[in-house]
């Protein structure tokens, strides 16, 4: 393993299969007997988790995108500060479910605040704190939304529009361009095709 990537995150829309591979990645590090921690965002910490609640609310209708900005960033604070800090001090390798990527792409690409707001409120909230490397799981949109279809308890994001979805998507995909941190996985392979493509860049 390249011991470099210490803070490995997952991105994608919904359904692309990011939680999978993250905890796929997770259980292969403990049977390689490497410390590690699988978190997630929104969330991770106790305060976290109770804004991911509000977060994905569905009686909560029509939240400002900057309030969703804000909470999102809020619960980021805790989660960095309380949790993957200290985990990365402790010498463990974190995978978190979603980071800061996924509020350029919801919050920016999808609902329309402006770039500079999200980088000024990330400058205040974590500075230049990221992944080490960041895996982007790219599905169509519509497999994606036919996935989350078969769910039992979709939260608000899988309920919106399919225009809502490639905004996000679109995003997602700008973002890599411009950042080599990013990698690109073909998600509409088998799991363990996906899995293995991850494999190939944590192991080189």
């Amino acid at each position: 393993m390249n011991n470099k990537f210490r803070f490995i995150s997952f991105e994608g829309i919904e359904g692309c299969g990011k939680s999978t591979q993250a905890k796929k990645l997770y259980e292969y590090f403990l049977a390689k007997q490497i410390n590690c921690l699988l978190t997630r965002e929104p969330g991770g910490s106790l305060a976290g988790e109770k804004i991911r609640n509000v977060l994905l609310d569905e009686t909560i209708e029509n939240l400002n995108p900057k309030t969703e900005l804000l909470l999102n960033f809020a619960s980021r604070i805790e989660h960095v500060e309380k949790l993957i800090k200290p985990a990365l001090k402790d010498n463990k390798t974190v995978i978190c479910d979603r980071f800061f990527d996924s509020t350029y792409a919801y919050q920016g690409g999808a609902q329309g605040v402006d770039m500079q707001i999200i980088d000024d409120v990330k400058k205040i909230a974590i500075n230049d704190f990221a992944p080490d490397i960041t895996f982007f799981i790219k599905v169509e949109v519509e497999e994606g939304l036919k996935r989350t279809a078969n769910r039992l308890n979709n939260n608000r994001f899988e309920k919106l529009s399919i225009d809502f979805h490639q905004k996000v998507h679109h995003q997602f995909l700008e973002l890599a361009k411009k950042n080599s941190r990013i990698k690109i996985v073909d998600g509409m392979q088998n799991q363990q095709q996906v899995f293995k493509q991850i494999l190939n860049f944590i192991n080189h």
